[in-house]
């Protein structure tokens, strides 16, 4: 056999010739073959007593190559699946977290709040957002915050309060409120666990 023939039937001569025959394109740096069309092409070769062993070990090739994008596809949907599922979880323990979660800037306007949240405001999430968090709160109570978010400003890890939210309702809330920096950076990270106060008897 002639180095010519050796040279014509290695695998990669193959692999070019294959390229080639899948666009028409004799240039293998042009061409994008898919997996189909290349298995096609590589039986037609194996057919051919001249390519036929090096075309079974590149069709071998091309079969391994496939199980393995398909395992890959098959781990890549269920790491989403999983990181969709643990994204749900942390939502549902935000929101239905047992104290209100507030992310504010230093106006005090709400960017981020959860159920609990809202419902010590008074107010719908979608219609609270936006606003300052300050006006829901009592005079005393606005300035005490805003006391609080100037320490954690100034470097401070942490800073609570006492927080009265205005009556929507017929009741005044009371809450303690923790003051912290959020990590994303010019934010502030607040805390409200609502203090409940013994009923007020009632007149005789």
């Amino acid at each position: 056999m002639s180095i010519e023939r050796n040279v014509a039937g290695s695998p990669e001569s193959l692999r070019l010739r294959a390229l080639a025959r899948l666009t028409g394109n004799r240039d293998p740096n042009d061409v994008r073959a898919n997996s189909s069309a290349a298995l096609s092409v590589l039986h037609e070769l194996a057919s051919s007593p001249a390519t036929a062993a090096d075309s079974l070990k590149l069709l071998h090739e091309l079969q391994v190559h496939q199980v393995e994008l398909d395992m890959q596809e098959e781990e890549l949907r269920r790491s989403v699946a999983e990181l969709e599922a643990a994204l749900c979880r942390q939502s549902q323990l935000y929101d239905f977290a047992p104290a209100g979660c507030y992310t504010v800037d230093r106006s005090t306007a709400l960017l981020e709040l959860n159920r609990t949240g809202a419902g010590l405001l008074g107010s719908d999430r979608e219609a609270a957002l936006g606003r300052e968090l300050d006006s829901f709160l009592e005079p005393n109570s606005s300035r005490a915050l805003h006391a609080a978010l100037a320490q954690v400003a100034d470097g401070a890890d942490g800073a609570a309060c006492e927080l009265r939210f205005v009556a929507r309702d017929g009741v005044s809330r009371a809450a303690h409120a923790s003051v912290g920096p959020d990590p994303s950076g010019q934010r502030f990270l607040i805390a409200c666990i609502e203090v409940r106060e013994p009923a007020k008897a009632a007149a005789p």
